[in-house]
């Protein structure tokens, strides 16, 4: 009940962020690329019982289970509001058709070849995807217009950042993996097609999301299998990692508050000092995270708690790309839009292991 009345505050809060003259309402269309992703999909879902029309981008690769892909598709399609398209973001003829026709006013860009480790082994998977399907995103944008572009960057973009809490100010010039070189591109292909053809653009740094219909490369989805199976799971860096661990209803919340805040050029901002997170054109960053990082040990002490079984840890060094701890600066967030991201791991987790059993029947 107490989750449930929290719920209710944060929509209430967002009904009296935006109010009736937001130009966000009801019925308002909006192309969702990645849909039948993690993030997609609970953000989809969310729009749609908003009672916005959502058409769905997703080319449903293999990068891991497409049946997973196919029952998040399931549950969104029984919105009538709800369309769906299968093909790459590379694919420009068939993106610049798509908003010839569909006439969005707001873009959400979440498609993307995702995962630090997977790009350092296919570096190539992600230039074709994150880069140039990006570019035929914001070219789409250019050519038929649209009131706001959001699109997922990622806290990996951080790289080598020692400073705490992640900051949107500070700097994030040292990448670890292409991935986040890819992201961090994002960010500034954005800011030139801000700059050259006032695009409202904002970019949104997530930090480790987990949930419900999650990832199954993700380590909250690999740990769970493993454990129920009675088979180790890898803990690397030998369990000295912090993470600021977002439950997935927090992101879509910051995304959905953030969609009708339509960034304007910042009138303080000097290229003497310049702010990374914002510009004299319409161009925004913001982190999502939980701004509470937890330790990699406790987190899997909570799993374990909720399976009712304890896991065989095989401890392993740092792998390349990663980093020992993230924690997102989320003060600009809680200032724009009067959010922040507040679901612990106990409950966050309690809801993907009662997700995990029920989807997998075990």
């Amino acid at each position: 009940m107490k989750s449930q009345r929290a719920k209710c505050a944060k929509l209430t809060r967002f009904d009296v962020l935006l109010g009736p003259n937001s130009g966000f309402v009801s019925s308002t269309r909006i192309l969702v690329t990645g849909a039948a992703g993690f993030i997609g999909f609970h953000l989809s879902k969310r729009l749609l019982e908003a009672g916005h029309q959502v058409v769905g981008l997703d080319n449903l690769n293999d990068y891991y289970d497409v049946g997973l892909k196919e029952s998040r598709l399931a549950i969104l399609t029984q919105f009538k509001d709800f369309s769906i398209h299968r093909f790459d973001l590379e694919n420009k003829e068939a993106v610049d058709a798509l908003f010839s026709t569909s006439k969005f006013e707001y873009v959400v860009n979440l498609a993307a070849q995702a995962g630090v480790r997977y790009s350092i082994q296919n570096p190539y998977a992600y230039v074709n995807s994150n880069i140039t399907g990006f570019l035929n995103i914001l070219e789409a944008c250019r050519n038929y217009p649209v009131k706001h572009l959001v699109y997922a960057s990622s806290s990996s973009v951080y790289g080598a950042n020692r400073k705490m809490p992640f900051s949107v100010h500070d700097n994030v010039d040292h990448p670890l993996a292409l991935y986040a070189v890819t992201k961090k591109a994002n960010e500034l292909m954005a800011h030139s097609y801000s700059n050259l053809y006032n695009i409202p653009t904002t970019g949104l740094r997530f930090f480790t999301v987990y949930g419900p219909y999650g990832r199954p490369d993700m380590a909250l989805f690999l740990f769970t299998k493993a454990i129920l199976a009675g088979q180790p799971i890898d803990v690397f860096n030998e369990g000295k990692m912090l993470r600021d661990f977002t439950y997935v209803d927090d992101i879509v919340e910051g995304i959905v508050r953030l969609i009708p805040a339509i960034p304007k050029g910042n009138l303080k901002w000097s290229g003497e000092k310049p702010d990374p997170a914002s510009s004299f054109a319409p161009y925004k960053i913001y982190n999502i995270g939980n701004n509470n990082p937890v330790e990699l040990l406790h987190f899997i002490e909570v799993l374990e708690e909720k399976l009712g079984k304890k896991a065989v840890k095989n401890f392993l060094p740092l792998q390349d790309g990663d980093v020992p701890a993230t924690y997102a600066d989320v003060n600009d967030l809680m200032q724009d839009v009067g959010f922040k991201p507040d679901t612990s791991i106990e409950t966050g987790i309690g809801n993907f292991v009662n997700w995990y059993k029920a989807y997998y029947k075990v």
